[in-house]
This record gives structure tokens, sequence and C-alpha cells, in this order.
């Protein structure tokens, strides 16, 4: 699941992006409204996290926010601020915010408040996805589960099948997967995608991933 960090702030930007990053999302980070405007025309993000202070002025967010809305934009927005008055937060919310949170906050609030925005965007995002194997996979809750089990996969795991759930039908080679999960890390082999797929199938089904010979992996087609 992508999101979209928009902060000027390079140090906030980067703890933001690496503590979400470790909760399972790619992350993209803008470091202005132009910036963000344009990557949220490029790619279908599944929330936005705007900061309201941005170089072209104290109140850019907002202006970006509002914007985003009246083009028909409805993907979930959460503004983040040093202000904090009623009026601030009625601000946000008239802005198109689906969402508010005050500066300084701790990292488990915003992570607690992005799952809530997903939750909640069911309707604007696809948040259930069913899966081989009587499986399903819960996007925003980050949880996968079956007739009342839920699997305990690791970060990389869980994006590893939301990869695949969320391109059915196509199949990733062992590179374009290290290349999306790792994002430019080095040193991970190829072979240890192999060893991702095969613990995915013990978790959960073995119809859960299929082998495409010669070419890497997929959403499994079965049904047992």
């Amino acid at each position: 699941m992508r999101l979209l960090i928009v902060e000027d702030d390079p140090h906030i930007a980067e703890l933001l992006s690496d503590g979400l990053t470790e909760e399972g999302y790619e992350c993209d980070r803008a470091s202005s409204a132009a910036e963000g405007e344009q990557l949220s025309q490029m790619f279908p993000y599944a929330l936005l996290i705007l900061d309201v202070m941005l170089p072209e002025g104290i109140d850019a967010g907002y202006r970006l926010g509002e914007k985003l809305r009246s083009a028909g934009v409805k993907t979930p927005l959460l503004y983040l601020t040093a202000r904090g008055t009623v009026e601030d937060r009625v601000t946000g919310l008239e802005a198109g915010g689906d969402d508010y949170l005050i500066k300084p906050f701790a990292f488990k609030e915003l992570r607690a408040r992005v799952r809530a925005l997903l939750r909640r965007a069911s309707g604007n995002t696809q948040n259930s996805v069913p899966l081989p194997g009587g499986w399903t996979m819960d996007l925003g809750g980050r949880e996968v589960y079956a007739g009342g089990v839920r699997a305990d996969l690791t970060r990389r795991e869980f994006a590893l099948l939301e990869l695949f759930a969320l391109n059915p039908g196509r199949a990733f080679s062992r590179d374009e997967i290290i290349e999306r999960l790792w994002r430019g890390e080095g040193g991970v082999e190829p072979k240890v995608i192999d060893v991702y797929v095969s613990t995915l199938r013990r978790k959960t089904a073995e119809a859960l991933v299929d082998t495409i010979r010669g070419t890497g992996y997929r959403l499994g087609r079965g049904t047992a």
C-alpha cells in the first residue's frame, strides 16, 4: 500500500517514512506542495499525509488539500501541524482533511491514525482482498486471516503478499520483487525471494502463490 508524505523538514520526513516503511507501507516523499501535487497525480496513493506549513506558505498544505478535493481526489488525507487550536482543526477539516495530528506526536499515534483512516476508506480504496485458500488480506489493518485464524506474517512477508494481491495475474521476477520491497538496499540475493515465498506458503496455504517457471511468482489461482 503506497502512501505520500508531504513534509519539508527532511528529518521529520525521514522519520515518518522509515517508521511507516517498517510497518509495511511503501512511502513516497515530497518537500513542497507543488511536488506533492505532481506526485499525487502520478500515482494512486492510499493515503496522503500533508504538513500544513510548506515552502509555499504557512497554509500551503491546506491549499493543496482543497485543490485535490476540488479536482475530485477522494484519497484519505491526514494533516500534520504545530497549530492545535479549535479554529485550526476546523480549518483542516474544512480543507478536505479526514484527520488532524498536532506536532509533536508519538509515532504510535500516527500509526494508529493511519490504520484507522485506511480502514474507514474502504469505499475509496480496496481494503479487503480475497486470497486463494480461503484467506483474506486486510490492507488497512495489515492482517491476513482465514476462519478466524490470523497468519503471523513479518513486515516483508506481508509486503510480498500485498504486491501479489494488488496485481493479480501478473508474475514478478525475483529482481523486480527485490527492487520493490528492498528499494535500493544492497546485498539481497534473488534466492531470498524463494525463502519468503516458501514461508508464506507454510504460514498460509500452498495455493496462495504460484510459481511461474522461467519468470518468478504471482498470486495463486487455486482454491485449496
